[in-house]
């Protein structure tokens, strides 16, 4: 099966927010599930652990090798859109133990159903409030096609 190719991410200096759009191959309720549910989450991002699924939930998100990154869902709009907050400062080379909101960005996902299966966006905002604004944006900029595009490969078939 033939996997489908996606632009990379645009980065927005002035407005400090990275943004990827990409088509999956996949209904949107795989898609949720894909971004929604931990054990899910865990195949193709970090492993993820949440204390619940709702806003508020807290947890973390692990990457071997880097660092367990302090993780909150602080939005749903079931199945449009979740909004995860999280420490996740690539300049600072460590993660806090727990989430500090004055330090965090917030990435949001947003689905929208296509004929061939479904349209997910990407916005991670609020790099100004990191160590190295330009070092992260540069940094999740890459991240999110190496994370994204490992996630179109598993709801594809070609994992």
């Amino acid at each position: 099966m033939s996997m489908t190719t996606n632009q990379p991410s645009v980065v927005d200096e002035d407005a400090f927010i990275v943004r990827r759009t990409i088509d999956i191959s996949a209904p949107p309720s795989s898609v949720w599930q894909a971004i929604t549910d931990p054990a899910h989450i865990s195949q193709w991002f970090g492993t993820t652990v949440l204390d619940g699924t709702g806003p508020g939930s807290i947890g973390t998100m692990d990457f071997p090798g880097y660092a367990t990154i302090p993780l909150r869902v602080d939005a749903v709009d079931e199945p449009h859109s979740i909004s995860y907050r999280w420490n996740n400062d690539d300049a600072l080379g460590s993660a806090p133990d727990r989430l500090e909101d004055a330090s965090s960005t917030v990435f949001t996902f947003t689905l929208e159903p296509t004929p061939v299966g479904t349209r997910l966006t990407v916005v991670e905002s609020g790099f100004e409030n990191t160590s190295n604004p330009a070092v992260n944006l540069a940094e999740h900029a890459k991240g999110w096609v190496s994370e994204l595009d490992k996630l179109v490969a598993l709801l594809e078939g070609a994992a």
